[in-house]
């Protein structure tokens, strides 16, 4: 099946990607990518944009080049209270809302304080997706986040980028497999995640895809193809 989102990609403004919004949204188009997501870095990861940067966003038209764009941020799980980098001002200027573990702003725990930690971000009402939770940086119970997950509509992300081989994140692979595996059996949705940092790379999930063929994984829970049930799903009008 055809992807028709990619709802987690970074442009210039995130410090250290490489194209601007309508550089991603011309490639999205020739694509036939219907719904992009442009998930800037939230302010805690080096380099990343300041905060105005969000309150901003409104200047930014919604569609271009016949995308609809949903213009947000990959927030940052700074701890194992789950506290995430923006407050609830700003998450009011963002269409699209994503939390991840990044090594570089994550003081960790054990296995069961990371777990606490991203299911309290799973719980949070302003999630929509949890960025790359299998890509090890963070030892988790996967479970507990997948049951979380349903319960909320979260999407838990099977990240592509994170299984470059290049990028040496050995677990990424044996955890995203765990991952689908409990998705599958719990007949709970997933969502593909490019990470794009570049427009080349804009819906590139040749990673992921793998993956969700050694798992056996229904495509009708993968919601990459189904951008109207995902939008549904995830609360955005």
């Amino acid at each position: 099946m055809q992807p028709l989102i990619d709802l987690h990609t970074h442009t210039i403004a995130s410090g250290h990607a490489y194209s601007t919004i309508q550089e991603m949204a011309a490639t999205a188009s020739q694509r036939g990518i219907r719904v992009l997501g442009i998930t800037e870095h939230a302010p805690s990861l080096p380099g990343a944009c300041d905060a105005i940067y969000f309150r901003n966003l409104h200047v930014v038209p919604r569609e271009m080049y016949g995308v609809r764009l949903l213009l947000g941020a990959e927030l940052n799980i700074l701890d194992t209270t789950g506290r995430l980098d923006l407050d609830e001002a700003h998450y009011r200027c963002l269409d699209l809302r994503i939390a991840g573990i990044h090594i570089l702003c994550w003081q960790g725990g054990n296995r069961t304080q990371n777990t606490d930690a991203m299911l309290a971000a799973i719980h949070n009402p302003w999630t929509h997706i949890i960025s790359h939770p299998a890509d090890g940086t963070a030892d988790l119970f996967f479970e507990p986040l997948v049951r979380a997950a349903a319960e909320t509509h979260t999407l838990l992300e099977v990240n592509s980028s994170s299984l470059i081989p290049s990028r040496g994140k050995v677990m990424a692979r044996p955890n995203n497999l765990e991952l689908l595996r409990i998705a599958k059996r719990m007949d709970v949705p997933v969502i593909l995640g490019s990470d794009a940092h570049i427009s080349f790379s804009i819906a590139d999930y040749r990673y992921a895809l793998p993956l969700l063929q050694e798992t056996g994984f229904p495509d009708e829970l993968v919601m990459n193809y189904y951008p109207e049930q995902a939008l549904r799903y995830l609360g955005i009008d």
